[in-house]
């Protein structure tokens, strides 16, 4: 299975807020598609965002481990708790970083018919919703690390995160 390619930190796509969908029709389908088929392209995938693949549209593909799930236009509702955790990203391969988020979201979103859903969840369901719709609103992940707690995958290092931030703002 192929996928589209996933657009690197500092392409400034990734810095714009998503324009919302208007139309549900064979080109929405066929950019779920393509974001389904990218995310399932690898091992390990959480989630993606349609920045990530260079569409400036309010939808996300994830599988948390629970099966396929499609947001369009979704809006947090209610937030509870707190979790701490490491997260990386699909735009910034080979680091992560410990980021605080809700432990519980419900958020309201439309079905590729157009059809709204309430959708709750808690602990790595949570995460991976928050994680994703920041996206949409030009937000990343390395944004809300604290304490300087980036670390290089591969060596365990900590990694220098002014030099993460520099990379992924506009040019």
């Amino acid at each position: 299975m192929s996928g589209k390619k996933i657009l690197p930190f500092g392409d400034p796509i990734l810095r714009k807020k998503a324009r919302p969908i208007v139309r549900f029709d064979q080109e929405l389908g066929k950019l779920l598609g393509d974001l389904a088929n990218t995310l399932y392209a690898a091992e390990g995938r959480a989630g993606l965002a349609a920045p990530q693949i260079g569409v400036s549209k309010r939808v996300i593909v994830m599988d948390c481990g629970d099966g396929l799930i499609e947001l369009i236009n979704p809006r947090i509702l209610e937030t509870r708790g707190e979790q701490t955790g490491s997260e990386a990203c699909l735009s910034f391969p080979g680091y992560s970083g410990v980021v605080k988020r809700a432990n519980y979201v419900k958020i309201k979103t439309l079905t590729r018919n157009g059809e709204e859903l309430l959708i709750e969840g808690e602990e790595f369901l949570a995460r991976c919703i928050q994680h994703e719709m920041d996206h949409l609103d030009g937000v990343l992940y390395i944004d809300h690390i604290q304490d300087n707690e980036l670390y290089d995958d591969q060596t365990g290092e900590k990694a220098n995160l002014q030099e993460a931030v520099r990379r992924s703002k506009k040019p």
